[in-house]
């Protein structure tokens, strides 16, 4: 499966303790189904700022797109306490493991990641670039009207 083979065969989600628990990466793959792939840091002020742009897009498709859907956190913070403060604190989906740092570099060279924040949407069946554009799509379409923003 390939968002397995993108991701890993886990990865992480926030219990409402704050408690980050494993969970399948398979479970997001399905027909019609969109993952997001979000690369941030807390320490970047944009990423700061966009965070909770995208927390409340994210909340509101939801609502309206059950299933349709799912964000996944790739953390460019320099240490595991710092990637928690800034998880746990502001953000309302899911995670690599900060631990898997080849993870986090590969998949920052597969997807061209030159600075962040960078959102990305893929296909979840098939791993395919849907946006590159992420970030600007959420900004210009804050409703997702016209999501996944095809290119």
């Amino acid at each position: 499966m390939a968002l397995v083979e993108l991701l890993g065969e886990k990865i992480c989600q926030k219990q409402e303790n704050g408690e980050l628990v494993s969970v399948d990466t398979s479970s997001l793959v399905g027909s019609g189904r969109y993952v997001g792939i979000y690369f941030s840091a807390h320490w970047c002020p944009p990423c700061r700022m966009f965070t909770p742009v995208l927390a409340k897009f994210y909340k509101e498709f939801k609502e309206k797109n059950e299933g349709k859907l799912e964000i996944v956190f790739v953390s460019s913070d320099q240490t595991a306490d710092q990637f928690k403060d800034y998880y746990v604190g502001e953000m309302p989906w899911k995670c690599v493991p900060y631990e898997d740092r080849d993870r986090k570099e590969k998949l920052c060279a597969k997807f061209g990641v030159r600075g962040i924040p960078t959102f990305i949407i893929l296909d979840s069946e098939t791993c395919d670039v849907v946006c590159k554009q992420g970030r600007n799509k959420v900004m210009d379409d804050p409703e997702g009207d016209d999501f996944p923003w095809r290119e």
